[in-house]
């Protein structure tokens, strides 16, 4: 059956307007020796969990299904970056038949579906800065982990949709996205193990989508490096989702989602999607773990409101962003007095994500700039709990914490 999405076109339409006016990915000029290097897999691999995994995109039809990743290998550091790259989400027949391709705002767009061609991390802004003296990972080896499966890096399934009426797209109905970000994750950690000799530091984060892809794999990481001390930071990606969508499927269930087990149990529906990285924070009490956002996230938002009109209902206030709001300042202040290991930064305005921007740099809202709170969170291992090390501290806007009253 094909579900009926008129009564959702005039919200999704608005939300589609906030996803595609996230601010556009600066970029820097392409500096000579920065050692970045294309990794197309070839064939299955056993990944980490004793499974067999193919590498793979969405395969959402007329796009490349074929996936690669990037690496930079540094010689003057031990030390290694992961990054978990972006992209929206898609779980049931609508936002499935509407990928993110660069169409007008009226179209409702919620997922990367293949790897762009442009992509290329040597010439990202952000922590990629390897010219920047205050970039606190300027000379560390990297992973880029592109997005292209629609599932936040941790699905593991074929999933069939039907088409819900792209204006743009003629697509069959049924059609079958492959829903592999896990997969792809266990083929380039597969490569991590091979290629990557010991690191001493790694620094385990992403960007929206790839927030929550930093949030739920690195004890895959941790696990497959078992000396080094890891560091956690998920930009924009708080957790605030409905109950429905995290139990059902269609929902987070779509897409199979593969949890470390021995930090997210065994029955993944039971877990709250603002409780991963509590989860994975209690599993790990020497990482630091951390959380970045703006404190009126449009695409969060966006998101957020997609979930209540499909997977309902939301929170106790019918106006979205006062309730993405309140239940994000509430599961922020959670972490803050309970989870002596994280620490968040709460900057004002409603921007997206900022890992790979100028505004790495720029960032100072909280009264410290965001660049040396992460140098500040790295430079120092932090004593029993992940606490100590210096002046790595919850930080915020002035009255950021204070959540709206809803009319």
């Amino acid at each position: 059956m094909q579900r009926t999405t008129k009564r959702w076109w005039p919200l999704v339409a608005a939300w589609a307007l906030a996803i595609s006016g996230a601010p556009a990915l600066a970029k820097k000029p392409e500096l000579p020796g920065d050692g970045w290097q294309r990794v197309t897999p070839t064939g299955p691999v056993i990944g980490a969990d004793g499974k067999s995994h193919t590498a793979m995109c969405s395969g959402y039809p007329g796009t490349v299904p074929t996936y690669h990743f990037w690496t930079r290998t540094s010689s003057t550091s031990k030390n290694l970056v992961v990054f978990f790259e972006g992209g929206g989400a898609c779980w049931d027949n609508f936002t499935c038949t509407f990928p993110i391709a660069g169409l007008p705002p009226q179209v409702p767009q919620f997922f990367v579906p293949s790897i762009d061609p442009a992509t290329d991390p040597a010439s990202y802004d952000g922590i990629f800065r390897s010219d920047r003296a205050d970039n606190p990972v300027r000379d560390w080896n990297m992973v880029y982990i592109p997005y292209c499966t629609g599932d936040l890096h941790v699905g593991s399934t074929a999933k069939q949709y039907y088409n819900a009426g792209h204006p743009v797209f003629t697509l069959p109905s049924p059609f079958t996205l492959q829903h592999r970000g896990f997969d792809n994750f266990m083929v380039v950690l597969d490569w991590m193990k091979k290629n990557i000799d010991k690191p001493k530091e790694i620094l385990v984060t992403g960007s929206s989508a790839g927030g929550y892809g930093a949030t739920a794999n690195f004890p895959w990481v941790q696990e497959s490096f078992r000396n080094a001390h890891v560091s956690v930071i998920a930009d924009a990606s708080q957790g605030v989702s409905t109950a429905n969508f995290d139990a059902s499927e269609p929902g987070r269930n779509s897409w199979n989602p593969q949890l470390a087990p021995w930090v997210f149990g065994a029955s993944p529906p039971t877990l709250r999607s603002a409780n991963l990285l509590r989860a994975g924070a209690a599993a790990y009490p020497h990482t630091k773990v951390a959380q970045f956002s703006t404190n009126y996230d449009n695409v969060q938002i966006g998101f957020y409101g997609a979930m209540t009109q499909i997977n309902p209902p939301g929170g106790a206030c019918p106006i979205v962003p006062l309730d993405w709001n309140q239940q994000m300042l509430a599961s922020l202040n959670s972490y803050a007095a309970t989870v002596p290991n994280y620490r968040h930064y709460l900057a004002a305005g409603g921007y997206h994500t900022l890992m790979r921007s100028p505004q790495f740099y720029a960032e100072a809202s909280a009264g410290l700039r965001y660049a040396d709170w992460v140098g500040t969170m790295l430079a120092n291992r932090g004593g029993t709990n992940g606490q100590g090390g210096g002046n790595w501290k919850n930080v915020a806007c002035p009255g950021c914490l204070v959540a709206p009253t809803c009319p």
